[in-house]
């Protein structure tokens, strides 16, 4: 349910099959030297009334170490996670639009979508209430502004290199 409308996901593609297991293994390999920290794939996650969203990844800080989320009775993620990805293969328009300003409202602090069609990426930055584009440096690596070392390499995503992706959190 993204602003109180209840969206029925399409079939899962190759298109976005592929995106979506390097976007876990650079988040898995992160949160493995980062005890802190916790990622999740496809999971629940309550964020107000209007808003129950199931985005493809996220990395949350636990709770213990400042996170804002917390695992609710039912088992569910309830509060904002620190960063939120999700791989926009035919859902481009809502995770623009509609996911991104519940993610903002709501004070997810970083958003990034891959828009696979499109082969591009956009890193949204929680900044004073509203979300700011954030660019790659010039080495074209994208850099956390919540994660220390969580860095993510533009051209070898994009092309599927999963290798280089994850070299990246190693420098």
């Amino acid at each position: 349910m993204i602003e109180g409308i209840v969206y029925r996901g399409s079939p899962v593609s190759v298109h976005h099959g592929k995106p979506d297991a390097i976007i876990q293994a650079w988040l898995v390999t992160y949160a493995s030297r980062h005890p802190e920290t916790e990622v999740r794939a496809n999971t629940t996650v309550i964020l107000d009334a209007e808003n129950t969203v199931q985005p493809d990844a996220l990395l949350r800080r636990l709770p213990e170490h400042g996170g804002g989320t917390r695992v609710n009775e039912d088992g569910y993620l309830a509060g904002p996670p620190e960063l939120i990805v999700e791989i926009a293969s035919s859902s481009a328009s809502i995770d623009l639009r509609d996911k991104r300003r519940a993610y903002c409202r709501n004070r997810v602090r970083e958003y990034l979508v891959w828009i696979v069609a499109d082969a591009r990426l956009e890193w949204f930055c929680l900044e004073d209430d509203d979300y700011r584009p954030q660019l790659p440096d010039a080495q074209g690596l994208f850099h956390s502004r919540v994660f220390p070392g969580l860095r993510l390499p533009v051209a070898p995503l994009l092309a599927g290199d999963t290798a280089k992706v994850l070299e990246a959190l190693m420098g």
